[in-house]
């Protein structure tokens, strides 16, 4: 089959992209590379079998090109990282309702089936146990940080009217922190700057007391997740969650990092005041998935533990600096401590 991946460049959009290109697929790659990198792709550029396309899914016309060259479209693409939220918001909120409804749009008027990424996030500061049928509890929209989660749920709403009224057969998945090789630090995402804070013998920054938990999910579990709803039918019009299995909070994560790094850098802790001066901000103290639905239809589960995939990124994170040692560069693009909008 062909697949067109919106965000094809990006941390999950590449890994998926050489998953589908390792089954004999071909794969073609949307990204306007805001968040995503062409060196996540460069080891497939110029085979036959995978295309990267510059551009953008605020360009409707290039969407309808795209979505009408291919049989089965993936979205993935969107404007994430609690930094770059806060300060684009407007253009955020464009991309990730406006980009959503022309991929929806173009895979009704050609009949391709899609699956929409969505996030945790859409639980908002719904601290139980959470299953799809959980209730969104949502802040004050003073509050910006909570236009991702928003524009989030409202992709979900657009995508549910398609295929109600105009049969797209659609899937979407809630990403709950998927981590892993490749993952950028430079938009606040959690395990690849402690590994890099800790790897580099710099102070590892916690944002607000730490106690807050969070659930892991590897990129290969998540990559497992994804095949199997891509091959079940039955998974169309059907909202799933995508979660590792343990809590953790994040001062322990932190802790976890600088043991496994044998690392000699101080745990710091810093007020969200200090870390996100641009205001607009506020937390959750829990966020911990149901994956019953998905285990029930497809018989996932995670396997991927916290301390395996610290190790993994923290192996990548050597490699990474390895290369930058023969090839000079900015090893550190941006420090960003602790997020926690998941993706």
């Amino acid at each position: 089959m062909k697949f067109l991946i919106t965000g094809g460049a990006g941390f999950i959009g590449s890994h998926l992209a050489g998953r589908l290109i390792e089954e004999g697929h071909t794969v073609v790659a949307l990204d306007d590379l805001s968040t995503g990198s062409l060196t996540n792709v460069n080891a497939w550029r110029g085979r036959p079998h995978f295309k990267f396309v510059h551009g953008s899914v605020l360009d409707a016309d290039m969407v309808r090109k795209h979505v009408l060259d291919s049989n089965h479209v993936i979205h993935l693409a969107a404007a994430v990282g609690v930094r770059r939220i806060l300060r684009d918001p407007l253009h955020s909120i464009q991309t990730n309702i406006q980009g959503t409804d022309h991929v929806l749009g173009a895979c009704a008027e050609f009949g391709r089936p899609l699956l929409l990424a969505s996030t945790s996030e859409v639980y908002g500061k719904n601290e139980g146990k959470l299953c799809e049928e959980s209730d969104s509890i949502f802040g004050s929209s003073s509050m910006m940080r909570w236009s991702y989660a928003t524009a989030k749920k409202l992709d979900e709403f657009l995508a549910l009217a398609y295929a109600a009224e105009r049969g797209v057969a659609v899937t979407i998945t809630r990403f709950f922190n998927i981590v892993g090789p490749r993952q950028s630090a430079r938009y606040g995402m959690v395990l690849p700057n402690f590994v890099r804070a800790a790897l580099a013998g710099e102070p590892i920054r916690v944002f607000g007391d730490g106690t807050q938990t969070r659930n892991f999910t590897y990129i290969g579990d998540c990559l497992d997740a994804l095949m199997r709803l891509l091959a079940t039918p039955a998974a169309h019009g059907k909202i799933f969650n995508i979660g590792g299995d343990e809590e953790v909070s994040i001062h322990a994560l932190a802790e976890r990092v600088k043991q496994a790094a044998r690392s000699s850098s101080p745990i710091v802790k810093v007020p969200y005041v200090e870390a996100y001066p641009e205001g607009g901000f506020e937390d959750m103290r829990r966020r911990v998935p149901c994956n019953c639905r998905m285990e029930a239809l497809t018989g996932w589960r995670s396997h991927g533990s916290v301390d395996e995939i610290i190790a993994q990124t923290i192996e990548h994170e050597r490699n990474h600096l390895d290369s930058h040692a023969v090839h000079p560069g900015p090893a550190y693009p941006e420090k960003e401590a602790v997020p926690t909008m998941s993706r």
